[in-house]
C-alpha cells in the first residue's frame, strides 16, 4: 500500500471516529465547564459560596485592594494610607498626567537594599480605568460576586478569562510576593485559582446580602499622608 493511501485511510478512520463519540465528547466538555445556578443542588451552592469565600479574602486583602478602590487616589501600606505625592488613577488607571505610575513603579521589585519603603514594581503597574474600577474595598460579599461577574464591571471578562487573570497575570502574582515589608497575600496562590475554578465551574454563586466590611479610618480617601513613597 503506498504512503499516499495510509495516510487517508488514518484521516478517514480519524473522522469516523469522531463522528462516533469524539464530536459530542468535545462538545460537552465545552458546554459544561460552567453549571447553570438553577441546577445546582443546595449541597453545591453551599460549596460555592464557601470557595468564594476564599476569593474574598484575597481580593479584599491589601496587596489587591489597595488599587481597587472606589476613589481615584490609591492606597499604601497593609493599613491603606492614602497614596504619597497625592497620586491619582489617571484617565486611564495608569496615573495622572505627566507622572504616570510608571515613573516609580518598574517591572520588578527593587533590590532589598533600596530599603523596605522603596516602590514595589510589576509589569503593568496601575490601577484599573475610571470606566470599571472593580472596586473590592468595603463591599460586601455579595457585592464583590456580583461586581466580578458583571462584564459591564470586570472588564468584559468571562469566567474563563477571570481564571487566566487570576492565574497568570503577573500583577497579580506580585500580590504574593510584594517585597518589603508588605504582607503577602495568606492564602496560598495554588488555593486560591483551585477555589476560584470551583467557583466558577458552579456558575458563581453569592453569599446572601451582609453589611460591607468596616474600613478603617485611613483609607478614607481625604489629602495625601505624608509617608514614604511606596504603595500597595
Amino acid at each position: 500500500m503506498s504512503r499516499r493511501a495510509t495516510s487517508s485511510r488514518l484521516q478517514l478512520a480519524a473522522l469516523l471516529l469522531l463522528g462516533a463519540g469524539g464530536m459530542a465528547a468535545l462538545v460537552a466538555a465545552c458546554g459544561s465547564s460552567t453549571r447553570s445556578l438553577s441546577s445546582l443542588s443546595p449541597d453545591e451552592l453551599n460549596q460555592g459560596v464557601t470557595a468564594f469565600a476564599t476569593v474574598q479574602k484575597v481580593l479584599q486583602h491589601p496587596r489587591c485592594q489597595n488599587c481597587h478602590i472606589p476613589g481615584d487616589a490609591p492606597l499604601q501600606f497593609d493599613d491603606g494610607q492614602p497614596h504619597a505625592q497625592g497620586i491619582l488613577r489617571g484617565p486611564d488607571g495608569k496615573g495622572p498626567p505627566g507622572l504616570p505610575c510608571s515613573s516609580c513603579h518598574g517591572t520588578e521589585n527593587p533590590p532589598e537594599s533600596y530599603g523596605p519603603h522603596a516602590p514595589p514594581g510589576a509589569p503593568g503597574w496601575a490601577l484599573p480605568p475610571p470606566e470599571h474600577k472593580m472596586v473590592t474595598l468595603g463591599v460586601s460579599g455579595a457585592e464583590l460576586c456580583a461586581m466580578l461577574k458583571d462584564p459591564r464591571e470586570n472588564g468584559g471578562k468571562d469566567f474563563d478569562a477571570l481564571i487566566e487573570h487570576v492565574s497568570q497575570d503577573k500583577l497579580v502574582l506580585w500580590g504574593w510576593s510584594p517585597g518589603g515589608n508588605r504582607a503577602p497575600v495568606p492564602v496560598p496562590h495554588a488555593e486560591f485559582v483551585e477555589q476560584f475554578k470551583l467557583w466558577a465551574s458552579l456558575g458563581g454563586p453569592c453569599p446572601p446580602p451582609s453589611p460591607p466590611p468596616d474600613v478603617p479610618a485611613p483609607n478614607a480617601v481625604g489629602a495625601p499622608a505624608a509617608t514614604p513613597p511606596a504603595t500597595n
